[in-house]
């Protein structure tokens, strides 16, 4: 049952290796199932007919126009599909980087020139030199003139057999049927939506695979307008032999031209007398267009929805396929989007390149190994979220403190390598007979790391359960025998320690608001120190001598400017010291009971 068209659309399309192209009034969008069986979508802006040279308006000429650029389009369209499908492990060869070094020149781009003009000169040899030569052939037979009538109704019946022999013979090979079969997905997805039924894999599965627009139809108008063209050629110039074939190249523009309009005023009505013309274009693509399975018709959804998306909203911004990378190239390509997004540490995009593949940071350099698409995605995700302004660690979920992994989130700080010195600093008093409180432990960083180094008994505590939460985790992620006492500062806390570790609040409460936007991502109450940033000194030499053993140590993080501030408030303690960090900077504080 023929459907009525009630919702007529100029987007047309294009079969790709796995994939679909569709072309809108304003954007265009391919469609590509990768080896993984993800849809890959590739968009660009193209400029409307409207604003652009007035000869892609003039009937005719406009035709000769399109049929160029869509070949080279078609091609350039063909060629991004296959890389999509392209081999993971291969690199650029020698002679590719000799040629685009010496040369200046894009490999891609002369590969896709050689491909046109092979096109090119396989379309003239099928369609011109060799029905001229059969006809030729036969003539010797007939003994017509080359300027006759009868010659060039022969020689253009000829042609459209060699067109629809070549048709049948390559839709043999498997790989042209998954493209027919492409072309079909296309054809039904455009049909759907002009039948006014909602874009679904079912019932686009219903829509017709032949389509008035398609370029099937096109290139048998241009078979059948050559005979007319051709024939009134040969009768005014009369020409014969290698002259007549330069001839017909000559005027290949004014046949396409001439076949575009009659596509296009055809394409406008479905008024039933206009069928007798349209139906041997529809009939040949049964043979270009086969039925496509539903995950081909998910593909060209997908793009078609795209060009509709786009059309209708010109701030979307065009993006590329996501592809199998190369490492080094890859931890670049990160290293600039970071960089454009205000994140201006290179060892970032190292990191993220490195945690995401395995490769060692130190190999990056050098990794010419393909990064699978599928991780290149992950990689794109982390990336964004990063320039969103959340930390780094995480975005990623977990960073190494000391040689351990940590799982981190917003409930905790991220572990700093400022804070690995102080463990360094403690583990040298140390023993596995020692029992140690890490107070305001976060994320159980100093706690882990202190057990696991020296053995020795150990406690950690925080007022904040969801601290205490991600600092068990991490606990038993290590293996480490850590208690956790829940609770303000020493609330709770019933023992005395040979060694009590603090890394507490200390930002002052007025320099929050000037922090840099990453802190303001992580958990106000460890890092807010009150006004002058030692409320919690304060309390921590307040009480600190009570839970400590005879000869009992206290260490203590502090920021760089707090050393005499934090000492005065140790006067009690017998000696007091300040150890700096591997920057310079006032680091540590030492207090002996």
């Amino acid at each position: 049952m023929k459907v009525k068209k009630c919702n007529r659309t100029s987007i047309g399309g294009q079969a790709v290796l796995e994939g679909v192209m569709m072309r809108g009034y304003s954007s265009m969008a391919t469609a590509v199932r990768d080896s993984d069986g993800v849809i890959r979508v590739e968009t660009e802006r193209v400029k409307p007919v409207k604003e652009r040279s007035v000869f892609f308006r003039v009937p005719v000429i406009r035709g000769m126009i399109n049929f160029f650029t869509s070949l080279v389009s078609g091609m350039r369209i063909m060629m991004r599909s296959a890389e999509v499908m392209g081999d993971e492990d291969g690199e650029p060869s020698k002679f590719e980087k000799w040629l685009a070094k010496t040369f200046k020149v894009d490999v891609y781009s002369v590969v896709m020139f050689i491909g046109v003009a092979l096109g090119l000169a396989l379309a003239v040899g099928l369609f011109i030199v060799a029905p001229q030569y059969l006809t030729k052939l036969l003539n010797m037979a007939l003994g017509l003139s080359e300027t006759s009538v009868w010659f060039n109704l022969i020689e253009g019946g000829i042609r459209i057999l060699i067109f629809i022999s070549y048709l049948l013979l390559v839709s043999l090979m498997k790989d042209i049927r998954r493209t027919f079969m492409y072309h079909g997905a296309e054809h039904k997805t455009i049909s759907c939506y002009e039948y006014g039924w909602d874009l679904t894999v079912e019932n686009v599965r219903k829509a017709s695979r032949v389509h008035d627009r398609c370029g099937t139809t096109f290139m048998f108008f241009v078979m059948t307008v050559s005979i007319l063209v051709f024939s009134l050629a040969n009768y005014f110039i009369g020409a014969q032999g290698l002259i007549r074939i330069l001839v017909k190249i000559a005027l290949l523009p004014l046949v396409a031209g001439l076949s575009y309009e009659l596509l296009k005023l055809l394409a406008k009505s479905d008024f039933f007398l206009l069928s007798i013309f349209k139906a041997p274009g529809l009939l040949l693509q049964r043979i270009t267009t086969k039925a496509p399975t539903d995950d081909m018709i998910e593909c060209a959804i997908t793009a078609f929805n795209t060009v509709l998306q786009m059309d209708a909203d010109k701030s979307i911004e065009p993006k590329r396929f996501v592809m199998a990378t190369a490492a080094d190239k890859l931890v670049e390509d990160v290293k600039t989007t970071l960089s454009e997004g205000g994140v201006t540490e290179p060892a970032e995009a190292e990191w993220i390149v490195s945690l995401k593949t395995g490769i060692k940071r130190s190999d990056l350099s050098t990794a010419k190994t393909k990064v699978p698409a599928k991780t290149v995605d992950e990689i794109n995700k982390v990336v964004a979220e990063r320039l969103t302004g959340r930390p780094l660690w995480y975005v990623l979920g977990n960073t190494d403190f000391y040689g351990f992994t940590f799982n981190v989130d917003e409930r905790v700080l991220i572990p700093r390598p400022e804070t690995e010195e102080l463990v360094a600093e403690a583990i040298k008093y140390l023993d596995k007979d020692s029992v140690v409180l890490d107070m305001c432990t976060g994320s159980g960083a100093i706690a882990v790391a202190v057990q696991k180094t020296v053995g020795c008994k150990t406690y950690a505590s925080d007022i904040s359960e969801g601290a205490l939460e991600v600092a068990k985790n991490n606990a038993d992620q290590n293996g480490a025998d850590v208690q956790f006492i829940s609770g303000d500062l020493f609330e709770n806390v019933k023992c005395k320690f040979d060694m009590i570790i603090s890394n507490p609040p200390y930002i002052r409460t007025d320099d929050l608001a000037a922090l840099d936007k990453e802190l303001s991502f992580e958990p106000s109450l460890a890092l807010d120190g009150g006004a002058d940033g030692l409320d919690f000194y304060r309390r921590i030499a307040s009480d600190a001598a009570r839970f400590l053993k005879d000869d009992g140590m206290l260490l203590l993080e502090i920021g760089y400017d707090q050393k005499d501030a934090v000492i005065d408030l140790l006067r009690d303690f017998s000696s007091v010291t300040c150890l700096k960090d591997l920057s310079g900077n006032d680091r540590i504080i030492k207090a002996v009971k």
